[in-house]
C-alpha cells in the first residue's frame, strides 16, 4: 500500500482529498455540527485547522460527494441538496481601516456573486451581503451557509492603536454581522472560526442563536489529532521515523506526546498540533516546528513589561470568568496566553461554591522551551558575539573535560537570570539548562524516555553526544551529594545505551544547582 503524502500547509478540503493526501477523518463531528445547530463559533490558535475545518463544510454544503467516499459522513448525508456558500476569510481581505475594509470586502462580494452569474444593486457592502444572501435563496431555492475564517483579525491588527480606532473598527463589522440576524430566515448555517473570542463585542450580539463551541468537551478535538488518530493514520511514518532515530515505537511515541501533545478545552481531551505533527513526521526531527511559524513578540513585551512571566513558568489557577475578560482594549495575561495557544486547559476539578477552577499550563515541550528561550532573551539582552563566545567555550569545555570551566559558564547563566525566572523547584533547573543550550544555539532534546526512566537532556556535537542530568536541593552543603547522585543516576540507569553504537565519544554531565550555586562533573565513555 503506497504511503500518503502529508498535507503540510495545505487547507483545502478538495485538494487533500483529490491528490490523495494523508487526511485524518474529523466529518464526524462535522455531522454534529450540520445536524445539532445552525450558528456557531470555534476558537482555537493559529495553524490548528479551523480553515480546514470551514473547507470541509464548503465541500459539504455544496454537494461535493465525490471527496467524501469513505468517510463517516458519506452514507449519513444527502447528496442530492446542493447549498449555496458565501465564505469569508478576513486574512485575506484588506482591513487597515474601517473604509478599506468596506471596498476589499464588497469586492470580494461581488466576485461570489458573479460566479454564481448574478449582479445585486447594492453599493455598500453591509448591504450587499444581505441582497447576496436573498438572491441566492430566491435563485436556487436553497438557503445560504455562510463561513467566515478569522473573523477577529481585523481587530487583532488594530490592536496597538487608539481605542477610537479599535472601536470603529468593531462598528464596521457590526454593521456586517448585523444582516446575519436580518437575514435568519435566509440562512441555513453560519460557522464563525478565529483565535480569539472578545468579550462583549457587539458582533456576537449581531447573531441570533450563536452556540460558542470552544469550551465544548462534545468538540475538543473537532481541530487537532488524539492520540488514537496519530497512531491509526500515521503508522508508516511511525515506523520510518523510529528507524531514522534508531527508537521503538513505543519510546517514539512517548517522545512525540511529550513535545507535541497537551493541548486541552475541556480539561478532559488531549490533542497534538497538527501542524507540528506533519512537519515533525516530513523532516524527523524533534524541533519547535509551530512556534517557530511565528515569534510574538508583543506577547514576550507585553509578559517583560507586566513582571507576570510566572504564568508561563507555573500552573496558573483561574476561575470561569478568565473567558469573558478579553478585551482588545486591555489585554490581560492568562486569557491571552490561552486563546493564542501557549496555554492550555490541564484540570477543571470544583471549588467549594461549585464553581470551575481552571488549571492552565503550556501544553508541552515545544511550547514551553521556545518560549522561555524567548523570555530569557528578552531579559538577558546578550550581544550575537557574546552568544557566539559562550557557545564556544561550552562546545570546548565539554570536548576537553573541563568541569571547573562549565561551572563557570554555567554560573554566567545564573548571574543573567533575573530573579523573576527563578522558581526553587529541580524541573525548572531542568527547564533553565535547556532553555540556555536553545539560546546558545545547541539543539537538545529533554526528558528523553528510556525503558527505565527520563534523561533530562541529550544533545549532539561534532564527535560526541552529550548526556546531562540535573539535581536541585535548597541547601548549599548539597552539592558534592547531588552530583554523586546524578552522576550514580546516569550509570545505574544506562542512560549512555541507546548511543552506544553511534561513533564518537558519549560525554556525560553531572550538573548540581543551589540557587545560584552551581557544581559540575564530566566523564567520558570511548564507543568500541
Amino acid at each position: 500500500m503506497k504511503i500518503k503524502k502529508l498535507p503540510v500547509g495545505i487547507q483545502t478540503f478538495e485538494k487533500i482529498r483529490s491528490d490523495e493526501y494523508l487526511y485524518v477523518d474529523k466529518t464526524e463531528y462535522i455531522y454534529r455540527l450540520v445536524t445539532g445547530g445552525t450558528v456557531y463559533f470555534l476558537s482555537r490558535p493559529r495553524r490548528f485547522g479551523k480553515s480546514l475545518t470551514l473547507s470541509t463544510l464548503d465541500a459539504l454544503f455544496s454537494g461535493r460527494e465525490e471527496l467524501f467516499k469513505g468517510l463517516y459522513i458519506h452514507d449519513k448525508w444527502d447528496w442530492n441538496r446542493k447549498y449555496p456558500v458565501i465564505r469569508i476569510d478576513w486574512s485575506k481581505i484588506r482591513h487597515g481601516t474601517p473604509e478599506e475594509l468596506e471596498r476589499s470586502l464588497l469586492t470580494h462580494l461581488k466576485i461570489i456573486a458573479r460566479k454564481n452569474q448574478m449582479e445585486m444593486l447594492s453599493e455598500y457592502a453591509s448591504d450587499y451581503l444581505g441582497e447576496l444572501i436573498e438572491e441566492l435563496h430566491r435563485k436556487t431555492g436553497e438557503q445560504a451557509v455562510i463561513l467566515v475564517d478569522e473573523y477577529d483579525v481585523p481587530i487583532l491588527d488594530a490592536i496597538g492603536k487608539s481605542g477610537e480606532e479599535i472601536e470603529a473598527m468593531q462598528k464596521a463589522l457590526h454593521s456586517i454581522y448585523k444582516v446575519l440576524k436580518g437575514t435568519d430566515e435566509h440562512i441555513k448555517f453560519i460557522f464563525l472560526t478565529g483565535i480569539s473570542k472578545f468579550a462583549g463585542l457587539s458582533i456576537f450580539s449581531a447573531l441570533n442563536n450563536l452556540k460558542d463551541i470552544t469550551l465544548s468537551e462534545e468538540y475538543a478535538a473537532i481541530c487537532g489529532i488524539t492520540q488514537e488518530e496519530l497512531e491509526s493514520n500515521f503508522s508508516e511514518y511511525l515506523d520510518a521515523v523510529a528507524e531514522k532515530l534508531s527508537s521503538t515505537r513505543e519510546k517514539l511515541l512517548d517522545d512525540i506526546r511529550h513535545w507535541y501533545n497537551g493541548y486541552s478545552w475541556d480539561g478532559k481531551t488531549s490533542v497534538y498540533n497538527p501542524f507540528s505533527v506533519l512537519l515533525f513526521f516530513g523532516e524527523k526531527e524533534f524541533k519547535s516546528y509551530w512556534f517557530a511559524t511565528g515569534t510574538p513578540t508583543f506577547l514576550i513585551t507585553l509578559l517583560k513589561e507586566r513582571n507576570s512571566v510566572e504564568s508561563f513558568l507555573q500552573p496558573v489557577h483561574a476561575s470561569e470568568a478568565v473567558f469573558s475578560r478579553y478585551n482588545p482594549e486591555r489585554l490581560e495575561t492568562i486569557p491571552l496566553l490561552f486563546q493564542t495557544g501557549y496555554l492550555t486547559i490541564k484540570e477543571i476539578p470544583k471549588d467549594g461554591d461549585n464553581k470551575s477552577v481552571y488549571t492552565f499550563e503550556p501544553p508541552n515541550e515545544e511550547v514551553r522551551d521556545a518560549f522561555v528561550s524567548h523570555l530569557f532573551g528578552a531579559y538577558s539582552e546578550l550581544e550575537m558575539d557574546e552568544m557566539t563566545k559562550l557557545h564556544a567555550d561550552m562546545q570546548h569545555q565539554l570536548k576537553t573535560g573541563d568541569s571547573e570551566g562549565l561551572e563557570r559558564s554555567l554560573k554566567a547563566m545564573i548571574a543573567r537570570v533575573p530573579y523573576q525566572l527563578h522558581i526553587e523547584e529541580e524541573k525548572y533547573y531542568h527547564s533553565l539548562l535547556l532553555v540556555w543550550l536553545h539560546f546558545l544555539g545547541f539543539k537538545p532534546q529533554g526528558e528523553i524516555s528510556t525503558n527505565i526512566g527520563r534523561i533530562d537532556a541529550v544533545w549532539k556535537l561534532p564527535e560526541m553526544t552529550v548526556i546531562a542530568e540535573v539535581k536541585y536541593s535548597a541547601k548549599k552543603s548539597f552539592l558534592g551529594k547531588l552530583l554523586h547522585k546524578a552522576s550514580k543516576q546516569i550509570y545505574d540507569r544506562k542512560y549512555y545505551e541507546a548511543w552506544r553504537n553511534e561513533p564518537g565519544k558519549i560525554v556525560l554531565v553531572s550538573i548540581a544547582f543551589s540557587g545560584r550555586e552551581v557544581g559540575c562533573r564530566i566523564e567520558m565513555l570511548n564507543n568500541s
